[in-house]
């Protein structure tokens, strides 16, 4: 390959060169998942998944400090959307954007993943925006890029 840049995206910052580094099993390599929902001082227990609870973006520094404290490096981020609609528009600047704002502000030691997957922001509930009764993907592709 002759390329007259090396490309070198994943050793560019500690953050991300310890993310993927060799394999080790350790606290440090354990995502945890968050759930952040639009409202104020919310904190509700997800029945279907015992110990796990939906945010508001006002709430979600208390468990990151958690994580943060326990030494789990990284979280990951899954919005729910007020709003529905059959072109997913709650997933272009809304809830996942609010949290990441709030929690790179409030705890920026944590690595921070977005879910980007259109499935809980559309309506009939597909990962993309549908054409009839297929996923158009390169309109999906366009969304996300949003």
């Amino acid at each position: 390959m002759d390329l007259t840049i090396r490309p070198r995206r994943l050793r560019t910052t500690a953050k991300l060169r310890k993310m993927v580094r060799e394999t080790r099993m350790d606290k440090s390599s354990l995502v945890y998942p968050m759930f952040v929902k639009e409202g104020e001082n919310i904190k509700e227990e997800i029945p279907t998944m015992p110990g796990q609870f939906r945010y508001s973006v006002d709430r979600m520094p208390e468990i990151l400090n958690e994580m943060a404290d326990a030494g789990v490096g990284s979280i990951m981020l899954f919005g729910i959307p007020d709003h529905k609609d059959e072109e997913g528009s709650g997933a272009c600047d809304g809830i996942i954007q609010k949290a990441l704002e709030k929690a790179k502000k409030e705890v920026p030691d944590l690595f921070y993943i977005g879910d980007v997957c259109m499935c809980e922001y559309t309506s009939h509930g597909h990962c993309g925006i549908l054409k009839g009764e297929y996923v158009d993907n390169d309109l999906t592709l366009e969304k996300l890029a949003k």
